[in-house]
């Protein structure tokens, strides 16, 4: 498991012995991380984004240094630092193809980088904050929501908009591609997580459903929310110290988990098993099985 904390630190963590067994510093929060395909580096930037995905080399991470960085796993050292930002990077994502990374920052910017190169791929501008970034399934398309509560699919062969999808009333928090890579996911901070048709001839309103019951408070956490790993479940962290677990189908709330003692700011799934992994302002990281 790997944890990115307002300490300043990316930590991995042994699931079995629950014991932390490499701490790498960063000088500043850390925002988000996740890991890529592979798995031997790991890239990180800045705070309340934690990502447990199945063993992989490189991890990904934003950060309030307006930055992103590649760790080496195994020497426990930052090999790659990625500049261009001018603002907090909020949010990242990584590609199947384990090259290509995304980021969405405060400076109004959604920017794509090769992890093989220093500098920024394309630069995409959007007019206020961004605050959520994830590919779509080919990575031909990368969707952004920010403060504006609008969804925005950005082409990037042409680096335009090509699809806007409206419904939110407040700032988009979180992102997430379904398993099957046809519908996304959004948390926003107007109580609701809905779900998003994104296939290229889906029907004029795309937004299929709403779960409504995860809070979000006046500390205004960047929420996040995800899919069980064969999408017939929804997961979102809460203010109110609570796990939310609805079934796709039905809407219904199948458990709200307590447990945290500050708000949950960051949920995931295991890719095979049906364990769930939640993280907390309460500086803990719970794991637990759903059934």
């Amino acid at each position: 498991i790997c944890s990115g904390s307002d300490d300043g630190t990316v930590r991995l963590w042994d699931s079995r012995r629950r014991h932390c067994v490499k701490t790498l510093n960063n000088k500043y929060q850390v925002t988000a991380v996740c890991f890529n395909e592979k798995a031997d580096n790991i890239m990180s930037g800045g705070i309340k984004q934690w990502y447990q995905r199945r063993v992989r080399a490189h991890l990904v991470s934003a950060s309030t240094d307006k930055s992103m960085a590649m760790w080496d796993l195994e020497a426990g050292v930052r090999v790659r630092r990625f500049k261009g930002h001018q603002s907090f990077v909020n949010s990242c994502d990584v590609s199947d193809s384990p090259t290509m990374i995304c980021s969405g920052s405060d400076d109004g910017t959604v920017r794509l980088w090769d992890s093989r190169r220093r500098h920024c791929v394309k630069t995409l501008n959007n007019k206020y904050q961004v605050t959520a970034v994830c590919f779509n399934e080919k990575a031909d398309n990368i969707m952004s929501g920010g403060i504006d509560n609008h969804i925005k699919m950005w082409d990037l062969k042409h680096g335009e908009v090509s699809l806007e999808m409206k419904g939110h009333c407040d700032t988009i928090t979180c992102l997430s591609l379904s398993p099957d890579g046809n519908f996304v996911l959004s948390n926003s901070m107007d109580n609701t997580v809905r779900m998003w048709d994104v296939r290229p001839f889906a029907p004029a309103n795309r937004c299929l459903k709403a779960f409504v019951g995860a809070q979000h408070n006046f500390e205004k956490n960047l929420i996040r929310c995800c899919w069980s790993p064969q999408g017939t479940k929804i997961v979102s962290g809460s203010s109110d110290r609570m796990v939310y677990v609805w079934d796709t189908s039905s809407r219904k709330l199948l458990y709200k988990l307590p447990g945290h003692t500050g708000s949950v700011n960051d949920v995931d799934c295991h890719p095979t098993q049906p364990i769930l992994m939640t993280a907390s302002s309460d500086k803990s990281i719970y794991m637990g099985e759903l059934k």
